[in-house]
């Protein structure tokens, strides 16, 4: 099982932009299927981005799409989250998931057996 710890997190100005990187440990990062998910104070967990073992197939969160994009190198077993844009209501902890038995719930943040320990990002107005 893999291990993920995320890192790029902190305080930005609206309109500016934020990498988060999600190092995984183990040598089978490709057979895992990666999403990202933000909780803000108060509020559940919700999903952000999620990417397929090759990295062809990605999926957005609709309050997201556009601004941000998820890639992978499973040369370096990491996952990205590239944050263009943000919003203040972006501002939550941001937690990388790995699921090795993907089901078809990518959404869904109990499709996912590992978490981070997660990043907090602020973004101020």
């Amino acid at each position: 099982q893999v291990q993920l710890v995320e890192s790029g997190g902190g305080l930005v100005q609206a309109g500016g932009s934020l990498r988060l990187s999600c190092a995984a440990s183990g040598r089978t990062f490709g057979n895992y299927v990666m999403g990202w998910f933000r909780q803000a104070p108060g509020k559940e967990r919700e999903f952000v981005a999620a990417i397929k073992w090759s990295g062809a197939n990605t999926y957005y969160a609709d309050s997201v799409k556009g601004r941000f994009t998820i890639s992978r190198d499973n040369a370096k077993n990491t996952v990205y989250l590239q944050m263009n844009s943000l919003k203040p209501e972006d501002t939550a902890v941001y937690y990388c998931a790995a699921d090795r038995y993907y089901s078809g719930s990518y959404y869904s943040a109990n499709e996912y057996d590992t978490w981070g320990q997660g990043t907090q990002v602020t973004v101020s107005s």
